[in-house]
């Protein structure tokens, strides 16, 4: 019995793992933590993430390192075994302690946090060339990515502007940052409260040292990215301040000003969209009006000619029905305009001439005017002489009474 043949197994899509500046395993403890718990950590930006292995692309913790203060090599108290696998990074409001493998690990990673938050290779550590290098391509991707990064309350408005956006919306938020007015590349940082029912508004300079912002007040405060100079503020003034978000909605219903036909104000007028089957105005209510009927006049078609004379019969025109003269230098009328000729009436020519009356042979009668015109020109180019009804007639006649004496002889 023959196997049925299983398919192909597809190998599953695997997902990129996150790049780092610097990644390797470490140890971290927080303020709330009892112990040491182990981590793959990766430094990217001004952040930490931590991971349970080396092969998850999704962290389990992070870490700002927006409120760095410094590090320091002290070993944890009561514990000189091995000092040099230990240090702690103090932030404004908690500090971590980390443990690592060796004191070169050690150096790796403080070198790197130094980098990204002071935007600087430092020079004070236990290192060697390849780290100094590694270390200056991290802080070129570093600075290339704080060029592109901007918060979103930033907008490049002026002073003025900058102060009635927060008045006008005060729902989206109560700090903005603006370029400054000094024509440097520093920034400005513009905020808005309300004391006792009085609107308070407050203009802040911060200033561009380096790769650093300086926020200039009377005790300076240097911040590494323009984001971190946002959250300075949101948490100096305890999250009363918040960050300027200008919500971009847009109207769904048309609207317009009116004037009032009672007492002449001016009304802002926003009716329902009417619900029609296809584009163009609504029919008006009641239904359409039904229009009276007319009488139409056909046109006459291009395609719908009169008929032309039969070329096979020959037409004369009647003596009395005789046509105006047409010259060939009359207007040319325009192609647009449709000419129809004005049909003639034709009379058929009998096929037995009637008896001519006697007349004298001394007179000569008149030619008839319709033998030079039209089909019967036939006529007269088919035979050789032109005769007159007369003398044709008489012809016609001699030749009859021979023939009937030849006729005579022979039944006697």
């Amino acid at each position: 019995m023959a196997l049925a043949l299983s398919p192909p197994r597809v190998p599953k899509p695997k997902s990129a793992l996150p790049l780092h500046y610097y990644e390797s395993f470490l140890e971290k403890k927080g303020p709330r933590d009892r112990d040491y718990k182990k981590f793959w950590a990766g430094l990217q930006g001004l952040t930490l993430y931590f991971y349970n292995s080396n092969r998850d692309t999704k962290h389990v913790e992070k870490l700002d390192l927006g409120g760095f203060v410094k590090l320091t090599d002290e070993a944890p108290w009561g514990n000189s075994h091995d000092p040099s696998t230990h240090f702690c990074l103090v932030l404004r409001n908690q500090e971590i302690k980390f443990k690592v493998e060796s004191l070169e690990s050690r150096e790796m990673w403080k070198g790197f946090i130094l980098t990204v938050v002071e935007l600087r290779v430092p020079s004070n550590l236990t290192l060697l060339p390849g780290h100094l290098y590694m270390m200056s391509e991290a802080l070129a991707k570093e600075e290339a990515r704080r060029v592109l990064e901007m918060p979103s309350c930033f907008l490049k408005v002026s002073r003025l502007e900058a102060q009635l956006l927060l008045e006008r919306y005060p729902e989206c938020g109560n700090l903005l940052l603006r370029p400054s007015g000094d024509g440097t590349d520093g920034v400005s940082v513009t905020t808005l409260q309300t004391l006792s029912g009085t609107p308070m508004v407050r203009h802040y300079k911060v200033k561009r040292e380096g790769a650093k912002y300086v926020i200039d007040v009377e005790e300076p405060f240097s911040c590494t990215s323009l984001e971190a100079v946002v959250n300075y503020f949101v948490s100096y003034s305890n999250k009363a301040l918040v960050p300027f978000l200008l919500d971009e909605d847009y109207d769904k219903v048309i609207g317009f000003v009116e004037a009032d036909k009672e007492n002449g104000e001016s009304v802002w007028v926003a009716p329902s969209a009417p619900s029609t089957s296809g584009p163009g105005p609504a029919p008006p209510k009641g239904g359409p009006k039904q229009l009276p009927p007319t009488s139409i006049t056909p046109v006459p078609s291009l395609d719908k000619l009169p008929p032309l004379p039969d070329q096979d019969n020959n037409y004369v025109i009647p003596i009395g029905d005789t046509p105006a003269a047409s010259y060939m230098n009359e207007d040319v009328p325009s192609p647009s305009q449709l000419v129809v000729p004005k049909p003639r009436r034709l009379v058929k020519l009998q096929a037995k001439l009637p008896k001519p009356p006697t007349v004298p042979k001394s007179s000569v009668p008149a030619e008839p005017k319709g033998l030079n015109s039209g089909p019967a020109k036939k006529l007269a180019a088919s035979s050789a002489q032109a005769f007159s009804p007369t003398t044709g007639l008489a012809d016609v006649t001699a030749e009859l009474e021979e023939k009937l004496q030849k006729r005579r002889a022979l039944e006697a």
